[in-house]
Parts: C-alpha cells; structure tokens; sequence
C-alpha cells in the first residue's frame, strides 16, 4: 500500500495543548431502552483518547449519535462519557452542549490530563445529513459555519479519529482542517491500511459475501473488486443473490418479485445482467431459497422455482454448504451484510452459517457495518474475525473506489503544513 500523506497524532507534542477531537462513537440504540447495546466504536476509541490525556493534552471530544433521518437513535451523549470512563478507568466528562457559552466554558476550563464530551454534534443543523446533501458547502465555507467559528478559537489544534464517518462532508469532520493544524490518530490509519490492503493487495483467492438489505452498497462494491480482480469469488446472498437470481433468468416468485419492485430493487437487474456477462465465472448465487408457511421453515431448490405465494427471506441448507466450503479455501475474506432475515429465527440459519464458517477460515478476515457486526456478534466470537471496521458507509465508499472526503481534507491539510 501506499503511504498515505496525512500527519499522524504521533508527530506531535501535545504537552498543555488543547485538543479538539473528533471520534466516530456513533453506536446502535435499544429501541425500548435508548441506551447502548454495541460497544465496539467506543473500544477501538480508547487509545487515541487515552495517548492524548497520557501526553498532556487536554481534550474536548466531539462526536455524533443518531440523525434526524436515523431519529430513533438520536440521543446525547451522556452514556458514551460513562462506557468511556469505565473502559478506561479514568473520569470523561460530559456537558450537554455542543458549542454554545457552557461548552465554551467548559473547554477552557480543562486542565492537562481531563478530558470532556460536549453534546450531540447532530443536536446541530449543519451537522446533519440532510443539510450536507443539500446546501453542499466546501470545506472553505464550512469554516464559516457554527461550529468551527465558536470552537476554533479556544482550542490549539485538531485530531480526527473517526474513518468510520470519512464519508460525510460534515463541518466537525472536513472544515477544522482549514483553520487548525491536524492530525490523525491511530485508528484512522489502521482502518485505511486494512481496506487497502483487502482493495489493492488482497492474498488469492479473494471471496467477498455480499448480502443484507441495501442492495446499492453491494452493488457499488461489486463493480470495483470485479473489474481490478480484487474478488476472485462473490458470494451473494439476501436481496442481492435474488436479484442475480433474476438476472440469470429465473424467476423466483410474484409475491416476492413484487415486493422487490416495491422497493425499487429491480433497478439492478440490468447491473447484474452485465456482471453475469462479464464476470459469470466469478459470482455465485444461491442454489436454494427458504420460506416460511404458518411459523415453519421450508426450502427450495432453485431449479423447483417460481412459486408466487410466498417471500424467501434466507438461503438454504445447500447453498450454505456449498458458500462454506469456498469460504474455507479463501486466503482474504471481506463480508459486508447478513445472508437473511436473520431477526427472524426461522430465517438465521444462513446468516449463521456465512459467520460460522468465516470464523472457521484460516484467511484474513474483514468485516464492517452496523448490520453486519450486529448479526456476526449474534452467531459468533468477533475475536474470531481477523478485523472488525468500525466503518460501514465510508467502507463501502472506499471500497467502491470514491475518494473519502476527509481523508482529502486531511491530505489537503498535511500538505499545507509541509509548504509553511
């Protein structure tokens, strides 16, 4: 892989400075109890946080939860500063305010070793998806923008250690890098060293398992690690081995079908058409389906298809055969999105099956995503897994091949500090 020029945090004294740092904790909600049910992005957050309080610093956290479109998750961060401060055994504060006279206060009041949460940055109208969607600012005009005018001043420099949001061209994660001098921590580079090495240097064979419900990411990634050879096998499942399935030309069911045109997931048929064309030999697709009729479980030969009455929600007992064994001979292993609607106990078998069987593999292993660690840490050990990336948009976004907007901003500002 190619060094990538961004200056590490590692590069710099950071003795009685003040530190804005802005980390990914974004985690998944109990819907029933809003708290936390998945640690992982506040483990792997622990030793940036704890280098800078070890090295004198004094550091304001800034971090996201939830969004307006992602509202049932949208929550302070008050129970982030409390799993911080008992996964490492020192005190994190936190206020409830992001960037008004209390935080303000609060950031300068910090002394050398003390560390705070300031609230929701999403709690900000220019922090959130929409808004970046939308009105579409460069980083130059972001620094115009709330959140960089007010904390700027009163803190000496900034370290992003938040790859998993690399993907949103946000103020707090793009626009500091105009006005402070910045750094990146240790995760940053341990996430882009580890997709790179899977996108550019992966060991042969290569198979990726594409599933779960947002076909588009599936898709994005399929082109990329089809045409460079990264893949030497893709083994779809879920919605997206239905619509290869359609795509060979066979049907698999009106009920289903219909569904899958309600969601607007026939748009990707003529994606898959062309892949199969180009790339048949290379891509598998489920030889068995599984329906439920009255609360049991039943299968389906492919070749026994279509059958209108019914939704298949998980690949069969053949198919997961077949998948382990091919999962077992790979030397890199990259999955993204479980095989079914594993929820549902009458359609986990699948989703168990691809997660036990990687777990088995010898090869290097990289999974990411919320939906994707969230069904692995059901049926599996994650220990067993070779790298969990706290990243699912921006891994799908670096896996597609797109330049990640704060990876450029963090470039951009290196080299700034290289020319003065």
């Amino acid at each position: 892989m190619e060094k990538i020029n961004i200056k590490s945090m590692r590069d710099v004294d950071y003795k009685d400075k003040t530190v804005l740092l802005r980390l990914d904790i974004n985690s998944p909600i109990d819907p029933e109890t809003h708290e936390i049910v998945n640690e992982n992005r506040l483990k792997k957050s622990v030793p940036t946080v704890e280098y800078l309080l070890d090295s004198g610093a004094k550091v304001a956290i800034i971090a996201h939860q939830g969004d307006t479109l992602d509202y049932q998750n949208l929550i302070s961060m008050a129970e982030h500063a409390e799993i911080l401060s008992r996964l490492m055994d020192r005190r994190i504060d936190y206020i409830d305010d992001v960037c008004g006279p209390a935080a303000i206060k609060a950031v300068q009041e910090l002394k050398s070793g003390e560390a705070i949460i300031l609230g929701n940055l999403r709690y900000l109208t220019e922090e959130i998806s929409h808004f970046e969607k939308v009105v579409k600012l460069t980083p130059e005009e972001m620094t115009s923008c709330w959140l960089v005018r007010k904390l700027a001043p009163i803190v000496d420099c900034y370290v992003n250690d938040a790859f998993s949001a690399a993907h949103r061209a946000a103020p707090s994660m793009v626009a500091f890098q105009e006005v402070l001098p910045s750094a990146a921590g240790d995760l940053l580079f341990t996430e882009y060293k580890t997709l790179s090495q899977v996108q550019e240097n992966p060991a042969h064979p290569s198979v990726f398992v594409l599933g779960g419900a947002k076909i588009s990411d599936a898709f994005g990634m399929m082109e990329q690690v089809l045409v460079k050879g990264t893949a030497d096998r893709i083994l779809t499942t879920g919605v997206t081995g239905a619509i290869f399935l359609l795509a060979s030309g066979q049907k698999i069911g009106k009920q289903y079908e219909d569904w899958l045109d309600s969601k607007q997931f026939l748009v990707f048929v003529d994606d898959a058409k062309r892949y199969l064309e180009e790339f048949g030999d290379r891509i598998e697709m489920p030889r068995d389906l599984a329906y439920a009729v009255d609360g049991v479980r039943y299968e389906m030969p492919i070749s026994e298809l279509p059958k209108d009455d019914v939704s298949f929600l998980d690949i069969g007992e053949q198919t997961q055969k077949d998948y382990r064994e091919i999962i077992l001979e790979a030397k890199t292993l990259f999955a993204n999105g479980p095989a079914g609607v594993y929820e549902d106990e009458l359609f986990e078998n699948g989703t168990r099956a691809c997660w036990q069987a990687i777990a088995d593999s010898e090869g290097f292993s990289v999974i990411g995503g919320g939906d994707t660690v969230s069904s692995a840490a059901k049926y599996i050990d994650l220990e067993n897994i070779s790298y969990v990336c706290t990243a699912g948009g921006a891994m799908v976004q670096f896996m597609t091949g797109n330049t990640l907007p704060l990876i450029k901003a963090m470039i951009k500002a290196c080299s700034k500090e290289e020319q003065n």
